[in-house]
């Protein structure tokens, strides 16, 4: 019997309140069809969560900052491998419970429109192009390489138009125009749709007036419908029960339960779906409607194995010693390493060398586990701290000293101690103690106790938002100190989110985000030069908060590198290396494109310094004569590079007409006529990125027919 016939073999033996018991999360057994209890709820946006020992890669948003979709799937990759070897020895000890399960409600694709969002750590950033390609490439590496099989389930979320305020996400009705719905905030999860992700997760909020979990518009019109998904589509924790409780837009549990499955919403992580016994008794629902979304959840079973013989099972020989292994940890610090992003190297600072003797690390990020783990993370026995890192990096260098001061405190300035280094009187009188001291390196920024999800970002003021994307005044207070003092200072933040500070605070700037489990180690090997920094940043960097449009506003004008007039502190895909690196001549195979046709973009690449080192080429496309509601430019195309030192490649990128075309009014893709400029560049090509040290940008003219 194939696969489709024995799940409506299935359904047909069960009645109608065994159907609705699995259209919960918390799926029990029907044993005498031998169907086994299943919870749907499992984690792994950067390594597999809340599940005990497991391997803790770089948050999400580091992942993006690598820009390497190659890597990114070998990342998720290895996770799947520990996600298969937790349940394998899960099912082994009858365990079934929640989190040890192989449907995985990542990757979070929504776009990162405005730093102060909590969540923001969680996605791949602010472009749509750069998520879409981090967040298929991770979706591929869970669900593995077999049409027909599945290592793990991914699930694209939150679908959509979801990015904050956290405090409002439960009554929040997000108004956005069809050109910014179908140009920005949806073509990740178009994406991933059309290339087989397994399931998708309905946000908390409404969309255009309807609650997402039960949106016509979003799961039948456009999801089932102009896209073709076939997977099964599940809401957000307790997010149906807003239906009636907070959005107000049905009166009682049997009619949310009913909207959310007549809209397509197959599994309800929640309390609401039990209802549905009574709203089919009711006339809300029909059997059939019931049948449909079950076969759906039953078929994604199917696909995962778990009605298999376990002979059939391939990955029946992963096992415990997958979990956490060495092979994984440095896959972790490679990954952080290539995450890292230098922001500044005023005097090239980094890397240090043996002429400095004597360095001092101060600051609360720099023992703080919190600032590796961001949320959503496992744990092992090895979460090596950025003084960690540093002490084993200096144990090699037996002529350099090292010491280490908190200084200050990671979330305000209540009993602030300077102490330490010998300080009296006011704030702003002289630090003492640094004399003998050739480098400081301060740790400051954010930890996952300052954004976050609503409820666990427990420092946050905010429900785990940000109100200010400046750093925290009372960091910023002891940094100007340290200036003061006029040592050279390397300072390392930690976060999730973009941070606003004055220019002239450091000689030399690392943004280490979330670093995971390796990030001591993986930036003691940045700043000592025994690995080369490459990491680009995936959202842009404002000034200060009033650069903001408000928080609430889901329009996309001013917001993100592709519609911000302002002038950044770092644009969207800047980061510095140790190297220098040049772009020359680019050409294009043809002066013209019409649709259905694509054109070959070729340039010079050249490593103008002494050390072997990785470029991030991206290619922007900007329309000429453009509209005020059209982006000034837009990502098309990346790469990552490596460039021995003092030699020139030729790279070659291959665009398709879809690169050209944009979005109308009516949310409409059309490829318009006139002339495009094709741009390549080490960051989004805007004079603020020359300032801060990117290279000069080398563009063509393309003409659409």
């Amino acid at each position: 019997m194939d696969r489709e016939a024995r799940i409506k073999d299935l359904i047909s033996k069960m009645t109608l309140e065994e159907k609705v018991s699995q259209l919960s999360y918390t799926s029990p057994a029907i044993e005498r069809l031998g169907i086994p209890q299943y919870n749907w709820w499992n984690e792994a946006l950067h390594g597999i969560a809340r599940a005990g020992l497991a391997t803790v890669f770089p948050q999400a948003i580091a992942l993006a900052a690598s820009f390497d979709e190659v890597f990114i799937r070998q990342v998720a990759s290895a996770i799947s491998d520990e996600a298969r070897a937790k349940y394998n020895e899960a099912v082994k000890r009858g365990n079934r419970n929640q989190y040890y399960g192989l449907t995985f409600w990542t990757p979070n694709i929504n776009i990162f429109r405005d730093p102060r969002w909590g969540r923001g750590q969680e996605t791949y950033g602010e472009d749509p192009f750069l998520t879409g390609r981090i967040g298929l490439a991770f979706m591929q590496g869970l669900q593995g390489d077999d049409p027909e099989r599945l290592k793990t389930a991914a699930c694209a979320k939150h679908f959509a138009v979801h990015s904050g305020p956290e405090k409002l996400r439960h009554v929040f009705d997000a108004q956005v125009s069809q050109k910014d719905l179908f140009e920005t905030y949806l073509p990740a999860f178009k994406l991933l749709a059309e290339n087989g992700v397994e399931a998708f997760m309905g946000a908390y909020n409404r969309t255009l007036g309807e609650p997402c979990c039960g949106s016509t518009y979003l799961l039948k019109d456009i999801l089932r419908g102009a896209w073709g998904f076939k997977g099964h589509v599940t809401s957000d924790c307790w997010a149906i029960r807003d239906f009636h409780e907070n959005h107000k837009v049905t009166r009682s549990p049997e009619e949310s339960a009913a909207l959310a499955l007549n809209a397509g919403c197959d599994l309800n992580c929640g309390c609401t779906y039990p209802m549905l016994t009574l709203a089919c008794k009711q006339g809300l629902v029909t059997r059939a409607a019931i049948d449909a979304a079950l076969s759906r959840l039953l078929r994604t079973r199917f696909k995962l194995g778990m009605f298999d013989p376990p002979e059939q099972d391939p990955y029946a020989k992963l096992g415990r010693e997958t979990i956490g292994s060495e092979k994984h940890r440095q896959l972790a610090r490679e990954a952080a390493q290539k995450s890292i992003v230098l922001l500044k190297n005023e005097g090239n600072l980094l890397p240090l060398d043996d002429s400095a003797k004597t360095i001092t690390l101060v600051g609360p990020a720099a023992a703080n586990i919190q600032s590796l783990l961001g949320n959503y993370y496992g744990l092992n026995s090895r979460l090596v701290t950025i003084l960690e890192g540093l002490a084993a990096k200096v144990g090699e260098k037996p002529a350099i000293s090292f010491e280490y001061r908190q200084g200050s405190l990671m979330y305000d300035d209540i009993h602030q101690s300077f102490q330490a280094f010998g300080a009296t009187g006011h704030d702003d009188a002289p630090m003492f103690g640094l004399d003998n001291t050739d480098v400081v390196i301060a740790c400051y920024g954010l930890d996952g106790a300052m954004e976050g999800e609503e409820g666990d970002a427990i420092a946050s003021d905010s429900n785990g938002d940000r109100d200010a994307i400046e750093l925290p005044p009372w960091q910023l207070k002891f940094l100007r100190r340290i200036r003061k003092a006029g040592k050279k200072l390397i300072l390392v933040l930690t976060g999730g989110s973009p941070i606003a500070f004055p220019e002239d605070i450091a000689d030399a700037i690392l943004f280490a985000w979330y670093p995971g489990e390796e990030g001591g180690n993986a930036l003691a090997d940045i700043i000592f030069g025994d690995a080369i920094p490459s990491g680009r940043l995936p959202i842009t960097f404002p000034a200060s908060t009033a650069q903001l449009p408000p928080y609430e506003d889901y329009a996309m004008r001013g917001r993100t590198y592709r519609y911000m007039e302002e002038k950044p502190l770092y644009p969207f895909g800047f980061g510095l290396s140790y190297t220098s690196f040049r772009f020359d001549s680019l050409s294009l195979s043809a002066d013209t494109i019409a649709a259905g046709g694509s054109v070959k973009a070729s340039l010079s690449l050249s490593n103008t310094g002494s050390r072997d080192a990785v470029e991030v080429v991206q290619i922007y496309a900007a329309r000429e004569n453009r509209r005020a509601t059209d982006p000034i430019t837009s990502l098309r195309a990346f790469r990552r590079v490596a460039v021995p030192a003092g030699k020139t490649l030729r790279v070659e990128f291959e665009l398709a007409a879809a690169a050209f075309e944009s979005v109308n009014e009516a949310g409409i893709s059309v490829l318009e006529p006139g002339a495009y400029t094709l741009t390549a560049a080490g960051a989004a090509p805007i004079p603020v990125a020359l300032e801060r040290g990117a290279a000069r940008p080398v563009s063509a003219i393309i003409k659409v027919l």
